[in-house]
């Protein structure tokens, strides 16, 4: 929300800060576009590079994009840009132009929204406080986004109304007219949010630390140092500070002298200048005035708008935290300094807005137990930051909803460690000290608001010993040898004294009380400080003191509720006026609206601007190491992540509006027998009307009935669990909807493991309106993995299963937690409760299944077991196997089914899914508790969660850069040099998850710093030295698919006699005789000949492709073998076995009848052709005219006097001759066309490849090898090629086409794509 800025009461009102801190942002469209932010001695230099995904989404890699639909929705691929720090030297400026005429004062960092990335610059800014000399801090009145890949948003800015210069003429305006649309800047709501005069920085010193905790002497100021807590701009600065952290120290030193990084606070700041005359303390330096500041802090760790941040967090963080320091210097070389703080009750609650004033119910949304270990973080962090603590807590006494938080905040602080003394002190030495101070009724009396005064009877004690900070120049920095003053880089503070406690003032919301007391708290110090010199302060400094008060309380009431604080009339007068009282009731009236109206986008926008929001992406500046450091990190994530395993259990129960059982005995359904000595870790328990569904109540929500049953289950469970190993279970937190209530309980030893817990409602009842049906919704973190707990009541009604089913798209895509956070943003979510889903059966059909306990009849029919296979309800949920019997609708107090007069058909409409891959359940069953009509079902789960050691693993990465930071050394991309490309300095991104990146000239991912690729598989060692062990290639090429074939097989070796017919198939089809194969084999002296040297020149252009609608990886080549096939002479020829290559599926025309012959064609080569794989003499057909060869409809008969038919060779012996031409010439073909060969012996008719989709699969699996003996069997029967036999002589004839049922499938093992393809030979099974 922008505010108007509130009245000035300093003298530097508009201001702007010295030029020397000030800088110019440039910048340069081409080659690439390019954003600089000089000073007068150096550049900081950033360019966004798109990812692949982003070019292609583009359509280029140019640096202006092309016109392109903005997605504001946030991806989680992290966006990088390239920076570059270097001296403005060599005109490396030359190609940039301003980007805007005015100076900037700094950049508050990156920030990414949807697709683009934005630099945040501040274009305005007034000097408002100087602390002492040499310490001043700004204001930001107006700040800018410029976008670092796209010039879309160039022209689109805000108005500035601060730039008096500025025209319809200006470079920024011209095109505003001719836009046809207004487009607005996707940074509009941060721009107000960061210029609406609630931010501050400063570039002398770290104002996010108090004087106390800075070097007293030290101006310069590390960045590293900043105190986070504060720091609101860290998540856009980060970036940056890694940058610089990586810096050469000279580098480090001239970017931090550059000021161009800012540190950002919010909260308030504002100097009072004291003249001399009205100044506490005298000084000898005549006319010099003093400067009283009083500067707030607001934590930016649990931010928010007033009833969205309520309470604590697990973390030990409050809601509107706010440190408030009061500073005050005198040129008497004194400098003095107080701190408090205020902060919401540290208990876990929430208040939902309203329409009426101070009737917004606070809701406690843990127990007492619980919340103690937040607690205790909470305080000793306060303890360790600034000592003993001391609460002052203004809660009413009277009020029901304060008087409940200030029990728990007793509670609280009576089990804090910190509360208790050491040794024998008494308790008012503890370092945890309480008063309960009723504002509303003290100052209920005729003094008024001045009856405030009173805590200080009660808080005197704790200031005296809490002291307060004070540091005072040393005599040798006083002055000069010439008796001047010394500036103040040259002045030495030393320090006096220091606070050694601080109060922690409360109210409800922090702001109007809270302040009010705080005002005396600090008049308190400051008189105390000038007590103890003997100084008295005059009532003119007081009224000053007092209007810087009033001042900062108007500001943080701005931020927190949307309005000014009410009681700022007396804070800045000491009396209430009749026109203070009326301010207040329209301040009142002002904040109602606010919070119901306008603080759900405030809190968006504070979410975004702090980085909160789930799936926003971050800013990663590119360094050439950081890639690969996150590579190495999730390499060893198991080096500092562990695997837990904890136990769940789950249940639920419709209670029909009854609470006749809370005083019964729960063990049968919260402890069942299948739980056994396990405890579980996390008890979910869901319940469905809590309360009767009357017109009267589906409006509102009664927590007195889930308070009951909340005690009756912890009185079950420590009744159960009461052994001395048993932990004690403690209510973490529960929820209301009207009649739908969740508790979750956790053991008391786990409470440190979870945090983020956060609750949400969704009501579905009268479209939205009602709670009568919605859901109850429950997160959590337990260490690393998020947890979702959902229970729900959904549509009644037999038919209204349609209905249901909108009820739960309504609630998983509408139910929303903090910071955008939905159901599905979870590793394990749970849905249970009554979802009403019914059995589709009779009612008579239904109860004899019952009756014969016939589950699966009725789980058929059941709606939800439908719906989710149909896809319309709970998709990607699982249910376990119900083993129970319907558990609605029962007479009360009995087993029998409703019989009623509406005589309800018995169902599972009560049920529990689950959704995560860490997720197992262990049991699903019914418990026996009769006083409802529903039974009550339970589930336990097992639930593997991740838990990251993260200071290991910051410990890890740092060491990971370092090393590699050593190996590849410190060079850079020159951002500024015109040939380098975005792919190049940042390389590719994979195109499909589980792919490597692609290559570019500069990387290349199979090669890693100049290493050769290696394999790390090493194969099993064979059973004899006999046999060597190589890749099993029948099995199957998808490596996923459920085979029994092994990895490995052992074959023999080469030099073994047994390798000559290795290859050979074991099947009982064929029968062959090894001995003679072995003799033969011994006796021949022929060469063993081998195929023609590769030679991938020779190759056509499509060998070694694969087709892109492929979807499984081709198979390891197998292992080159020898086969044995028939020689000349019917000697055995050993040749070598070339691996098989995937056929590329392309439709094969039709062979010419008109072929030349295939020797004449072979006379025509020099070469000769290699050898080629023959069939073995047992398996040849007899080849005659007027006959076909053996086909499956004509079974082959054995025939002792077979003849060899040989087969048709290659008419090449290169591989150029088996590219077929599409027309068919007789050139063109393999083989030719022929069927009569040399000596009119008939040529068997090859099969062509079958034009089918499924021949590559069918290919795969069904052919061996080029140049294998086929394996009997391995082929289906309907597929086996038909080999036809052609009558001697007739070359002019066309060969009778075999049927086209029977076509097989060919694998393509040389590469020619077209015309008549020679496959693997397949031995026919013998009749």
């Amino acid at each position: 929300m922008d505010y108007p800025p509130p009245p000035s009461s300093a003298l530097w009102s508009g201001q702007a800060p010295s030029p020397e801190k000030s800088s110019q942002i440039l910048i340069r469209e081409y080659p690439h576009r390019a954003i600089a932010i000089a000073s007068s001695t150096h550049a900081l230099i950033l360019r966004h590079s798109p990812t692949t995904s982003e070019a292609i989404a583009n359509g280029s890699l140019a640096s202006v994009a092309s016109a392109r639909s903005r997605n504001t929705s946030f991806e989680n691929a992290t966006s990088k840009c390239m920076v570059e720090f270097s001296p403005t030297a060599n005109k490396m400026l030359a190609d940039y132009r301003p980007l805007t005429p005015r100076p900037i004062y700094g950049t508050l960092g990156l920030i990414s929204i949807g697709r683009d990335v934005f630099l945040c610059v501040i274009t305005q800014a007034s000097r408002v406080a100087t602390l002492r000399p040499g310490e001043t801090v700004e204001k930001i009145e107006a700040v800018q986004f410029f976008c670092l890949n796209s010039a879309e948003y160039d022209d689109v800015v805000a108005i500035d109304p601060y730039d008096v210069d500025s025209d319809a003429a200006s470079v920024y305006g011209q095109n505003l007219n001719r836009r046809d649309v207004p487009v607005e800047h996707p940074c509009l709501e941060l721009q107000k949010l960061l210029g609406n005069g609630t931010f501050y920085y400063s570039t002398d010193f770290d104002v996010t630390n108090r004087m106390q905790d800075r070097p007293a002497d030290a101006i310069a100021f590390d960045i590293d140092n900043f105190d986070e807590s504060f720091l609101w701009n860290s998540y856009m600065i980060r970036p940056l500070v890694e940058f610089r952290s990586r810096l050469q120290q000279q580098d480090r030193n001239e970017l931090d002298a550059s000021r161009i990084l800012t540190s950002a606070i919010r909260g308030f700041c504002r100097s009072w200048v004291i003249p001399q005359a009205s100044a506490p303390l005298r000084s000898a330096k005549a006319g010099l005035p003093s400067y009283l500041t009083v500067i707030s802090r607001l934590s930016c760790r649990r931010a928010g708008t007033r009833f969205n941040s309520r309470g604590i967090d697990d973390d030990g963080n409050v809601a509107n935290f706010v440190e408030t320091e009061t500073t005050y210097w005198s040129p008497s070389g004194v400098v003095f300094s107080y701190a408090q703080v205020r902060g919401s009750v540290p208990v876990f609650w929430e208040q939902a807005a309203g329409l009426l004033p101070n009737q917004q119910k606070i809701t406690i949304t843990r127990s007492a137990d619980g919340t103690q270990p937040a607690f205790d973080k909470h305080f000793a962090e306060l303890e360790q930051a600034y000592g003993a603590v001391h609460v002052v807590n203004l809660l009413s006494a009277t009020k029901p909803g304060e008087l409940e938080l200030t029990s728990l905040y007793r509670h609280g602080i009576q089990n804090c460690l910190l509360s208790l003394p050491g040794g024998t002190q008494m308790r008012d030495h503890a370092l945890l000290r309480d008063t309960e101070f009723d504002f509303h009724a003290e100052t209920k009396g005729p003094q008024g608001y001045e009856a405030a005064n009173q805590i200080r009877r009660y808080i005197e004690d704790s200031a005296d010993g809490f002291a307060y900070y004070l540091a005072q120049e040393s005599d040798d920095a006083a002055a000069d040898q010439n008796g001047r003053s010394s500036s103040p880089r040259n002045r030495r503070y030393v320090v006096v004294l220091q606070q050694e406690g601080v109060f922690r003032t409360n109210c409800l919301d922090c702001l109007d009380r809270t302040n009010l007391i705080q005002t005396i708290v600090s008049r308190m110090a400051v008189e105390a400080f000038l007590n103890h010199r003997g100084e008295a302060a005059p009532s003119d400094f007081w009224s000053r003191h007092a209007g810087l008060w009033a001042d900062n309380g108007d500001s943080l009431s701005k931020i927190y509720a949307g309005t000014g604080a009410l009681k700022s009339s007396f804070t800045r007068h000491g009396k209430m006026s009749i026109a203070g009282a009326i301010a207040d009731v329209r301040k009142s009236a002002t904040r109602l609206y606010y919070n119901n109206f306008a603080d759900k986008a405030r809190q968006n926008t504070i979410d975004t601007l702090l980085g909160r929001l789930v799936g926003q992406a971050p800013v990663i500046l590119f360094d050439p190491i950081s890639d690969y450091v996150a590579g190495e990190l999730q390499r060893r994530s198991s080096e500092f992540s562990t695997n837990e395993k904890i136990r769940m259990w789950v249940g639920t129960f419709n209670l029909n509006g009854r609470t006749d059982g809370i005083d019964e005995d729960l063990t049968p359904w919260l402890c069942p027998s299948e739980l056994g000595p396990v405890q579980p870790e996390i008890i979910a328990v869901g319940f469905q009307e809590i309360v009767e569904l009357n017109p009267q109540q589906i409006m509102n929500s009664d927590p007195t009935r889930k308070q009951l049953w909340e005690r009756a289950i912890k009185r079950t469970l420590d009744r159960n669990y009461n052994g001395v190993d048993d932990d004690k279970y403690v209510l973490l937190r529960s929820g209301q909807l009207v009649g739908a209530a969740l508790c979750i309980f956790v053991k008391a030893s786990v409470l440190h493991n979870i945090k983020n817990v956060e609750g949400s409602v969704r009501k579905t009842g009268l479209s939205g309106m009602a709670g009568n049906k919605g859901a109850v919704a429950i997160r959590l973190d337990y260490a690393n993995t998020p947890i979702c707990f959902v229970t729900a009541h959904l549509a009644a009604g037999f038919t209204n299963y349609d209905e249901r089913n909108r009820d739960y798209a309504t609630i998983d895509r509408g139910l929303r937690f903090q910071r955008n956070r939905g159901i599905g943003d979870h590793d394990s979510v749970i849905w249970f409760g009554d979802f009403n889903y019914r059995i589709g059966l009779g009612l008579e059909m239904a109860k004899e299944l019952v009756r014969r306990r016939d589950l699966e009849r009725l789980y058929e029919n059941d709606q939800l077991n439908l719906q989710m296979v149909a896809g319309l309800a709970f998709r990607f949920y699982s249910e376990a196997r119900i083993s129970f019997m319907p558990t609605y609708k029962f007479d009360l107090g009995s087993d029998e089914y409703d019989s009623s007069e509406k005589a309800r058909i018995p169902a599972w409409t009560d049920r529990i899914l689950r959704k995560g891959t860490n997720l197992r359940q262990l049991c699903y069953n019914s418990a026996p508790l009769r006083f409802s009509d529903h039974r009550p079902v339970y589930a336990t789960f097992e639930c593997t969660v991740s838990i990251v050691n993260e200071r290991l693993r910051d410990k890890i990465s740092r060491d990971i850069y370092q090393r590699r930071k050593t190996e590849v050394g410190s060079d850079t991309a020159n951002l500024v040099a015109d040939d380098s490309d975005d792919e190049d300095l940042i390389g590719y991104d994979a195109i499909e998850p589980g792919l490597p990146p692609a290559s570019s000239d500069r990387q290349k991912w199979w090669l890693e710093n100049g290493k050769m690729p290696r394999s790390a598989i090493s194969p099993p060692k064979p059973e004899s030295t006999a046999y060597q062990t190589i890749l099993n290639t029948k099995r199957p090429s998808n490596p996923y698919a459920p085979t029994d074939e092994p990895d490995w097989v052992n074959i023999p070796r080469s030099e073994s006699r047994m390798s000559s017919f290795s290859s050979m198939s074991t099947s009982p089809y064929e029968h062959v005789n090894h001995s003679m194969l072995i003799s033969a084999s011994a006796s021949t002296s022929a060469p063993r000949k081998l195929p023609p040297p590769y030679d991938p020149s020779a190759l056509p252009a499509k060998v070694g492709r694969m087709q892109i609608g492929e979807d499984t990886p081709p198979p390891p080549p197998p292992r080159r073998q020898t086969a044995m096939v028939a020689g000349p002479g019917g000697s055995l020829v050993s040749t070598a076995m070339q691996p098989s290559r995937k056929p590329v599926n392309r439709p094969t025309p039709a062979p010419s009848a008109s072929s030349g012959s295939v020797a004449s064609q072979q006379t025509s080569k020099p070469k000769a052709p290699p050898p080629v794989a023959r069939k073995p003499a047992h398996l040849v057909s007899p080849a005659t005219s007027t006959s076909t060869i053996s086909t499956p409809e004509a079974p082959y008969q054995d025939n002792p006097s077979l003849q060899h038919t040989e087969l048709p060779r290659r008419p090449t012996a290169n591989v150029h001759g088996s590219i077929s031409n599409h027309d068919g010439s007789p050139s063109s073909l393999p083989y030719g066309d022929n069927s009569v060969r040399e000596g009119g012996q008939a040529t068997p008719q090859l099969p062509r490849r079958a034009d089918s989709s499924a021949s590559l699969i069918t290919a795969r699996r069904a052919n061996p090898a080029a140049g294998a003996v086929g394996l009997v069997g391995l082929v289906d029967r309907d597929k086996r090629p038909q080999l036809v036999a052609h009558k001697a002589g007739s070359t002019g004839q066309k060969p009778p086409a075999p049927p086209a049922p029977r076509r097989a499938q060919v694998v393509d093992l040389l590469g020619d794509d077209g015309g008549m393809e020679m496959g693997s030979w397949e031995a026919l099974k013998p009749s």
